[in-house]
C-alpha cells in the first residue's frame, strides 16, 4: 500500500484542514468558471486564485510540475488538429487545460482521496459511482503488486521476446490477471456481504463546515461577478 501516498502531500497547513467538501466545491467551482468563458481576465483571476492557494498550502513546485505534466499531450494533440486555426485558439484551450489541471492537482495535494470520496457521499454523488472509485482505489495497488509478480515469474523463465512473433505470452498473462482479479472481486464480495455491508462505507470521522470553510468559499465566490461581467 506505499503507493497510496503518492496521492497526496503530507501537509498540516489552513487549506489541508478544510473541510473536504469545501475544497471539491471550491477547485471544481474554479474550473467550471475557466472553461465556460474565453475571457482572459477570468483565466488570469482563477490561475492567481489557484497560486495563492498552493502557496498557502505550502505546495512544492516540483510537485505541482511533476504532477501536470499528464496535461502536455492533450495539448500537442490540440495544437496538431488546429494548426490553422491560429495561436488564440490553441492558447485558449491551453489555458483552461492548465487551470483545469492545476485545480485537480491541488485537489488531490491537499486532500487525501478517501476523504474526496466522503466529500462526493455527503454531496450527494451517486452512490454507485463513489463505490466502485472507492473500491478501483483500494485494489489497485492489488492488482499492480499481482502484475509485479507476473513480471518477476516470468522473468526468473526466461522469457525476453525480441520480435513481434514472441509476444503471445503476454496476452495469456493477461487473461490470467483478468481471471484472478475477477476471482479475488468475487471472493472479496461475498466476505463483505458476511460481514453485513450495505452498500455504505463506515466512516469514523464526522465532516463539519467550519468558518475557515465559509471564508474559503466566500473568497473563490469573488470570482463569479467577474465571470458574469466578463
Amino acid at each position: 500500500m506505499s503507493g497510496a501516498h503518492e496521492h497526496g502531500i503530507a501537509g498540516h497547513g489552513a487549506i489541508h484542514r478544510l473541510d473536504p467538501r469545501a475544497k471539491l466545491l471550491g477547485f471544481v467551482g474554479i474550473t467550471v468558471l475557466a472553461v465556460s468563458t474565453t475571457a482572459w481576465p477570468v483565466h488570469v483571476a482563477c490561475g492567481a486564485a489557484l497560486l495563492v492557494i498552493a502557496a498557502l498550502a505550502h505546495t512544492p513546485v516540483h510537485t505541482l510540475a511533476r504532477r501536470m505534466r499528464i496535461v502536455i499531450p492533450a495539448l500537442l494533440l490540440v495544437a496538431f488538429f488546429i494548426p490553422f486555426r491560429g495561436t488564440e485558439v490553441f492558447v485558449e484551450v491551453g489555458a483552461k487545460a492548465l487551470i483545469g489541471t492545476l485545480s485537480a492537482v491541488l485537489l488531490a495535494a491537499t486532500t487525501p482521496f478517501p476523504d474526496v470520496l466522503h466529500a462526493l457521499e455527503r454531496l450527494r454523488a451517486p452512490k454507485l459511482l463513489v463505490l466502485i472509485a472507492a473500491f478501483m482505489y483500494r485494489y489497485l495497488f492489488v492488482i499492480v503488486d499481482e502484475v509485479h509478480r507476473m513480471r518477476a515469474a516470468l522473468a526468473s523463465r526466461g522469457y525476453a521476446p525480441r520480435n513481434a512473433l514472441q509476444i503471445g505470452a503476454l496476452g495469456r498473462v493477461a487473461t490470467a490477471l483478468f481471471l484472478r482479479t475477477y476471482e479475488r472481486a468475487e471472493r472479496v464480495h461475498l466476505a463483505m456481504l458476511a460481514r453485513g455491508f450495505d452498500q455504505n462505507m463506515p466512516r469514523m470521522d464526522v465532516l463539519t463546515f467550519r468558518r475557515a470553510d465559509v471564508l474559503f468559499l466566500s473568497a473563490l465566490a469573488i470570482l463569479v461577478p467577474l465571470r458574469v461581467i466578463a
